[in-house]
């Protein structure tokens, strides 16, 4: 079977939506995120979607299936707080490798199951590696900015347990995603070198940063440059941006990414801007014409969507991309 680095010489690959988006459709209560497995947790697990993989497998597989079927060449694991730090909320710090493990299980089997229908078309699982919900650049605590709710080591050591546990269970590509502090990144970044390392394999890294408002910097203060310069020691197959803005907003900084980067661009941003209600209101063929920008541009080599998005906006970008080519890189990386 062709690679994902074979492929995205070839084409522009199609990233999945949003897991959030399509797991809010199925209103589950708290009996359905306990299961039989933690139908006696002794506190509320509801909105704990990573745990789905293992109380809820079917409505997962269900979910890549539809974004497969829209025409996804890449899902993505449904494993975005898949740490023992972010799942601290929820007292499951123990369950971190059994979630991250099943959750790649199930994305690569059905993954599997259309690449034998289209050999043509092989698909690929990414496994999501989100940024925790702590900051080891910045204080919590604007009385002491000295201090830090999380340490470079905290960070390294959790996300290298997430990552074994997603190569364990068969992704085909790791996905550090949605990163607001380039130090949270840099923890994931060296915890994968150090697996690579051990375990004598190459797995290909993609990384996306988000740009979290109109100043065009991310949480931490950097610039899409600055975001670019600072993580450019480590060989990556892609480099992009998601979530936050919607596509017409990020096309200056993917810009920037693609002007400056010897490297292949990633881009999966929300269905436009949330409404006063946190929903989004974009349609398919609204996110696709803004899109085309990006195509027209040649700036892009991997393009999906985040917040909002549905198999309708994957099914209107993935008939939209097959027109174009993928921006070519400078050397053969």
């Amino acid at each position: 079977m062709s690679t994902i680095q074979e492929e995205i010489k070839k084409r522009i690959l199609v990233l999945d939506g949003a897991m959030g988006t399509m797991i809010q459709q199925y209103k589950f209560t708290e009996e359905d995120y306990r299961g039989e497995k933690f139908k006696d947790f002794h506190i509320s697990v509801k909105g704990n979607n990573d745990m789905l993989s293992i109380t809820q497998p079917k409505a997962i597989k269900e979910i890549h299936a539809k974004y497969l079927e829209a025409g996804a060449d890449i899902i993505e694991t449904n494993t975005f707080s898949g740490t023992t730090i972010a799942m601290a909320d929820y007292e499951m710090e123990e369950f971190v490798y059994e979630l991250n493990y099943e959750s790649a299980k199930i994305a690569k089997e059905i993954a599997n199951e259309f690449t034998i229908k289209n050999p043509l078309k092989p698909r690929f699982v990414a496994g999501s590696i989100g940024p925790t919900n702590r900051t080891a650049s910045m204080s919590p605590d604007v009385n002491d900015p000295g201090f830090r709710a999380v340490t470079f080591d905290n960070l390294r050591v959790a996300y290298k347990q997430q990552a074994e546990a997603l190569i364990d269970g068969g992704v085909d590509v790791l996905l550090v995603e949605t990163v607001f502090d380039t130090l949270n990144a840099k923890a994931a970044l060296f915890a994968i070198e150090e697996i690579k390392v051990e375990q004598g394999i190459d797995i290909p890294i993609m990384l996306s940063g988000t740009i979290t408002d109109a100043s065009g910097r991310t949480l931490s203060g950097q610039t899409a440059e600055a975001f670019l310069i600072s993580v450019s020691h480590i060989p990556l197959l892609t480099v992009g941006f998601n979530c936050a803005l919607g596509a017409s907003q990020l096309t200056p900084h993917i810009e920037v990414l693609a002007q400056k980067s010897d490297l292949r661009i990633s881009a999966h941003p929300n269905a436009g801007l949330p409404n006063a209600f946190g929903e989004y209101d974009e349609t398919p063929q609204q996110m696709a014409s803004q899109i085309k920008e990006y195509l027209d541009k040649n700036i892009i080599n991997i393009i999906g969507g985040c917040c909002g998005t549905t198999p309708a906006h994957i099914k209107a970008i993935t008939d939209l991309v097959a027109n174009y080519q993928p921006r070519q890189v400078r050397k053969n990386s």
